[in-house]
């Protein structure tokens, strides 16, 4: 039996198993501004959360050996739309991300970035689906017997097959330590830290997650607004505020934006999720 479960809109835990949505936690938001814009969605609830999963599955086989990996690039802005470009560019080897069925793997083609990255995040758990496992090719997984999510593995797994320039997305503060080792003792690897799903973090593990990324999304977090708001060298955005800690994440902002010709106007007052957490 296939079994993921995944932190959704508005913070849901929501398991699936087999293709089918079977619980569905009370969200801790009620508005995000992006399901509103793209989907007329004013208000998270567990049937409105459930009705989402389930659309996800049935469109593009989300959790199931039937999900579509690639997907083309479009007019957007957010994390996985700006490790595409980077690809593209040549800026970046790899990604290292996370899949259901999967786990932790490596990346290096932009249309999988996007269609990993840009259809699910906040994946929390996940189980071995063989059909996606020999698509992705078992070499490229850290655990393909378990799918397990262990982003340090994967930075160490992308090093060992020999790439230079590596961007890993990040959601545990718990991993930063282990990604900061393994950049002493890899001092000829440059690797790029994404820091994603942050909503609920608090204060510690926002502050440790800001200080090591280069680039981080704001999500719904109260803590890492705070601080973006503050110390972020480049901003962009305004709902859900992507901010770059580093020269290297400024460059990549302005990458992405020139590839989308440019920064929408401002709005005097834009949406936000509410409540921040």
């Amino acid at each position: 039996m296939s079994e993921h479960i995944i932190e959704a809109l508005g913070l849901s835990k929501v398991t699936i198993k087999d293709g089918k949505v079977i619980d569905v936690t009370e969200p801790e938001v009620e508005y995000c501004p992006l399901f509103d814009h793209h989907r007329g969605i004013k208000k998270l609830t567990p049937e409105v959360i459930a009705k989402n999963m389930q659309f996800r599955i049935d469109d593009f086989g989300m959790c199931t050996s039937k999900r579509q990996l690639r997907m083309k690039d479009y007019l957007n802005f957010g994390i996985s739309e700006i490790m595409c470009t980077l690809i593209d560019e040549n800026e970046i080897d790899c990604v290292v991300m996370v899949l259901e069925g999967c786990g932790t793997l490596i990346v290096d083609e932009a249309e999988l970035v996007q269609g990993i990255g840009g259809r699910v995040s906040g994946l929390v758990k996940t189980s071995p689906i063989p059909e996606l496992i020999e698509k992705i090719g078992s070499e490229n997984i850290v655990d393909s017997k378990t799918a397990k999510i262990d982003q340090p593995s994967g930075i160490k797994l992308a090093i060992a097959k020999g790439y230079k320039n590596i961007a890993v997305t990040v959601t545990l503060a718990s991993d930063i330590d282990e990604i900061e080792k393994i950049r002493d003792e890899h001092p000829d690897v440059n690797i790029y830290v994404f820091v994603v799903h942050t909503s609920k973090k608090n204060p510690e593990a926002a502050r440790k997650l800001f200080d090591a990324c280069d680039v981080t999304t704001a999500c719904a977090s109260k803590n890492i607004r705070e601080i973006g708001q503050k110390e972020s060298i480049k901003t962009v955005g305004q709902s859900i505020p992507i901010y770059a800690r580093t020269e290297n994440g400024k460059k990549f902002l302005e990458m992405r934006l020139k590839k989308i010709g440019g920064e929408k106007p401002k709005k005097d007052n834009p949406d936000l999720p509410h409540p921040l957490i």
